[in-house]
């Protein structure tokens, strides 16, 4: 296990799930924390056992990142506590499951702005400053899905292409500088990601959070530019779609979606429209 010791790291989407993992290795491992998510008493509660368990510093940003404003606001807040970040972790992320045009629209807008909007701007208002230092680090979290279109699950798909190519490219922007950008891509991990749906994650293939946030953090302890943090399985699955015709690929992820049953979900309770 590598150590952060006496780092600062942002954490988005730290309230549950893989953000959380993230929040309790990295603390673990002797970071100080900025943890950002909506739920301002979640975060305290994590913050409080974090600081009580390793003895470290942890404050507490509570925001929603798919409205334009969060970016800004959280940036202003870490300069306001007097906080350079030697290391963000974009974790927050959300998506849509279900047929596109027969489900509402709002989910697929939010992940837009979680997964993309709000990733591109703590990068570029927090990644400036670490230029500026001449050290730091970015890790980026996408997923095998960004590996080709997933019918069922598409606007969440292309939002981590996205990630993807974007993290490819500023990789290359910033190397030399002493700022290191990695992109994580974790397959199916069992965070939650469905919930308030009937759809469901197969639990025989799922990594569990706490092992997925190791084997990032290694990773890019290793000064690695890409991490593949879960079973072998799963980053040999992304090879597949880079041999095949791309229809080709959008055919077979979408009959296995079927075969989930993503094509029929519905939502349990009201759902947004």
């Amino acid at each position: 296990m590598y150590g952060f010791p006496d780092i600062t790291a942002v954490v988005t989407g730290a309230s549950k799930g893989l953000g959380e993992a993230y929040a309790r290795e990295l603390a673990s491992r002797g970071a100080h924390l900025v943890l950002v998510a909506r739920s301002a008493d979640a975060l305290h509660a994590l913050a409080g056992e974090l600081r009580q368990t390793h003895a470290v510093r942890v404050e507490v940003i509570a925001a929603d990142l798919s409205e334009r404003q969060s970016p800004p606001m959280i940036a202003d807040t870490v300069a306001g506590l007097g906080l350079e970040v030697d290391l963000l972790v974009n974790n927050a992320g959300t998506g849509a499951v279900g047929p596109f045009l027969g489900r509402p629209l709002l989910p697929n807008l939010r992940s837009v702005e979680v997964n993309i909007a709000a990733l591109i701007g703590l990068t570029h208002l927090l990644g400036a400053g670490m230029v500026e230092r001449g050290r730091g680090g970015i890790i980026n979290v996408a997923s095998t899905a960004a590996f080709q279109p997933m019918p069922y699950q598409a606007s969440y798909a292309a939002t981590k292409a996205f990630v993807l190519s974007f993290t490819e490219a500023l990789a290359e922007e910033v190397r030399g500088t002493g700022v290191r950008v990695m992109a994580a891509h974790p397959g199916p991990t069992d965070t939650g990601f469905f919930d308030g749906t009937t759809a469901s994650m197969d639990p025989r293939s799922t990594d569990s959070p706490a092992g997925v946030a190791a084997g990032t953090l290694d990773d890019f302890a290793r000064g690695r530019s890409v991490s593949f943090p879960g079973r072998a399985s799963h980053r040999a699955g992304t090879w597949v779609p880079r041999l095949l015709p791309r229809t080709a690929v959008a055919r077979i992820t979408g009959s296995l979606n079927r075969s989930a049953g993503f094509d029929a979900v519905s939502d349990l309770g009201p759902g947004p429209s």
